[in-house]
């Protein structure tokens, strides 16, 4: 449980007022929740629809990405600001690389990354509005909050301290195949298994992808590139669901 307070607490801005042993191996176990508050955030976003009147399908559209934004205080959408100005501006320089993460200013490729995802996920969101699919919603936070466990599975962690250290350092290797099989049972009764095999393989694909250009440009990972595979996951997902299963 503690470990699930932790995952809860640093995922989410939900006022929860409680003092945490906020230890190293609570903050790598902490990993294994984090498909589960996927999984909530989901659920928030999904009833959220539900109760909203279904003639104003924009603005409704509108505060569901809203309220998704905000649960998490823009956690990934920073990581994902920062990786991308870090990508396009380090010009193969690793150090640079790592430096511009740190640097709070935004850069062009940070405000034209945030656009196009939160553009994408609009749509979608108005897709799914549109066909009474909404309870999709809870998939992409879900299959998109178990990036952080195969990145820690199979790439280095770059900086020497903070709590991604502390993950990498402390990681339960031994429990994560449990908790991404768990998350593959949960696909196949959400999608139904073709479209559960397709979003995995795709997602997987994506993963793939990034971890190459994160090795590519800083030689493994950081809380920042972890946090835009996240982001860049649930837009991917979000966008296949709605061509998948919106006919």
């Amino acid at each position: 449980m503690l470990s699930f307070l932790i995952a809860l607490q640093f995922l989410t801005r939900l006022p929860l007022n409680i003092n945490i042993d906020w230890q190293a191996e609570n903050i790598a176990r902490s990993l294994l929740w984090y498909p589960v508050v996927g999984a909530l955030i989901g659920a928030m976003l999904f009833l959220l629809a539900c109760v909203m009147p279904d003639n104003h399908t924009l603005l409704v559209a509108a505060l569901v990405l809203s309220v998704w934004v905000l649960i998490s205080g823009g956690l990934h959408l920073d990581g994902l600001a920062d990786s991308a100005d870090a990508w396009l501006g380090s010009h193969g320089d690793r150090q640079r690389a790592l430096d511009i993460m740190k640097d709070p200013q935004a850069g062009p490729a940070a405000v034209i990354a945030l656009v196009l995802v939160l553009l994408l996920k609009f749509g979608a969101i108005v897709s799914l509005l549109e066909h009474n699919a909404v309870w999709l919603l809870i998939v992409p936070p879900l299959l998109a909050r178990c990036v952080p466990l195969v990145l820690f599975m199979s790439t280095d962690y770059v900086r020497d301290q903070g709590l991604g250290r502390d993950m990498a350092d402390y990681f339960p290797h031994s429990a994560v195949r449990r908790v991404l099989l768990l998350v593959m049972i949960a696909l196949l009764f959400l999608t139904g298994i073709f479209n559960a095999l397709l979003l995995m393989a795709v997602a997987l694909l994506v993963i793939w992808l990034l971890r190459a250009l994160m090795i590519k440009h800083i030689g493994g990972m950081t809380g920042d590139t972890i946090g835009a595979s996240i982001e860049i996951t649930e837009v991917v997902v979000l966008s296949m669901l709605v061509f998948l299963m919106t006919e």
